[in-house]
């Protein structure tokens, strides 16, 4: 009996194994037939899901995601938001006119020059637009591009960036700086604004 028994359960689970295959290969099957429009999204863990969604909640302008990753995106601009001051230099000017926290004001970044550049730092170097171009390419640059200037702290024509933290950036992961290339591809492209530079 007890041999009848064990067998009743070993063919169960052979049946419940092969029922649970075939619908996982069924499953398979329709991914493979599902669009080919649709995203794909960088898998994440959760350690990173929460600054994902953060990122893409406190982005100062609306984000176009066509064709981009979701994921890559929001972390991007957690990078570029929170973490990297980005705004400081290639925005100008950084806050809303009445909205400068360093003067105790709200904090209301410039969402109409967002990222386009423009800031007089020092005679002759002048923050770059880092908004996309006509191609959708922030600042102009392919990603290899883009990567080499982080990396190496040098223009296409070998000039030092000044100014620019590139020497934190070389260190960083190279998922994390096309994070950021991805940001840049999914915000609008602006205009540099015209706020003088503070007198010296």
């Amino acid at each position: 009996m007890k041999h009848i028994q064990m067998g009743l359960r070993v063919a169960a689970g052979v049946a419940l194994i092969s029922i649970a295959g075939g619908i996982a290969a069924g499953c398979g099957d329709d991914a493979s037939d599902a669009p080919s429009d649709q995203q794909t999204q960088t898998p994440v863990g959760t350690e990173d899901q929460d600054r994902i969604d953060k990122g893409v909640a406190m982005s100062p302008v609306q984000l176009n995601l066509t064709g981009l990753d979701r994921n890559l995106v929001g972390l991007g601009s957690y990078i570029v938001n929170a973490q990297s001051a980005c705004n400081d230099c290639h925005t100008n000017p950084p806050f809303s006119t009445g909205s400068d926290p360093f003067q105790g004001q709200f904090g209301q970044i410039n969402s109409a020059n967002f990222l386009a550049g423009g800031m007089a730092l020092a005679p002759g170097v002048v923050s770059t637009n880092l908004t996309p171009d006509g191609q959708g390419r922030p600042g102009g640059m392919t990603f290899e591009v883009f990567l080499a200037r982080m990396r190496t702290g040098r223009a296409e024509d070998g000039h030092i960036l000044q100014f620019m933290p590139w020497p934190i950036y070389a260190k960083m992961r190279d998922d994390d700086l096309r994070a950021i290339y991805e940001y840049l591809r999914a915000i609008p492209h602006a205009e540099p604004g015209t706020a003088l530079p503070p007198a010296p």
